[in-house]
């Protein structure tokens, strides 16, 4: 199956909130934004092996960080069986490893030609804010072009401060040092009755 032409020779990283709260059931059908998070990254793990049969680097996180490599669509079920929503968002940890490892992977040369995109799910704002901002800010001025890295923030839940600091980090780092703007942030306002697959898979071509 031909890909599109835009995600191929490109890697993606999911990053998942295991915080406690993501065991929360928002909508009528009972699911908790957990099991929904599952059905998600199953679907993207399908469409990312169309492109690039190695899979996805997924990571999920709460006060502690756990990365699995190579995820593919039979691999998912895995990784949500060995995890559950418990702790707090410390998202610094996490950012800060996967941004690590692209960086020492383009200074060897194995990083993908067309750059890398980072998806987080998550329903809170992190525990760790400015620590979240410096390590943006400060992985943008190692970029040698806007598109070489992505971070997409797509929020589960209605938390309103965390759709605030979501904003910010999408529409103020340039104002405050960075050198590219590589955020967007999907709210759940923004996804407009889109379910959480379809505003990823968007995502993996905007």
């Amino acid at each position: 199956m031909s890909g599109d032409s835009r995600i191929e020779n490109r890697d993606y990283t999911l990053m998942i909130d295991k915080s406690s709260s993501m065991a929360t059931s928002d909508g009528p059908d009972g699911k908790t934004r957990w099991q929904i998070a599952q059905e998600s990254t199953l679907a993207l793990a399908k469409k990312c092996e169309e492109i690039d049969p190695d899979g996805i680097t997924v990571y999920v996180f709460s006060g502690r960080f756990r990365r699995y490599d190579n995820v593919t669509s039979d691999k998912v079920t895995k990784v949500y069986e060995e995890n559950e929503p418990m702790g707090q968002t410390d998202l610094a940890s996490v950012l800060e490893d996967a941004l690590n490892n692209y960086f020492e992977r383009k200074a060897e040369g194995t990083a993908k030609t067309n750059g890398e995109t980072f998806l987080i799910i998550t329903d809170g704002e992190p525990t760790d804010r400015k620590a979240v901002i410096s390590l943006i800010i400060n992985a943008s001025q190692k970029l040698d072009l806007d598109e070489e890295l992505g971070i997409s923030f797509v929020q589960v839940g209605t938390d309103k401060k965390a759709t605030q600091f979501f904003k910010a980090l999408d529409d103020d780092l340039q104002g405050v040092g960075a050198k590219f703007d590589i955020v967007d942030t999907v709210t759940v306002d923004d996804m407009k009755g889109m379910s959480l697959t379809e505003v990823l898979l968007k995502a993996l071509i905007d």
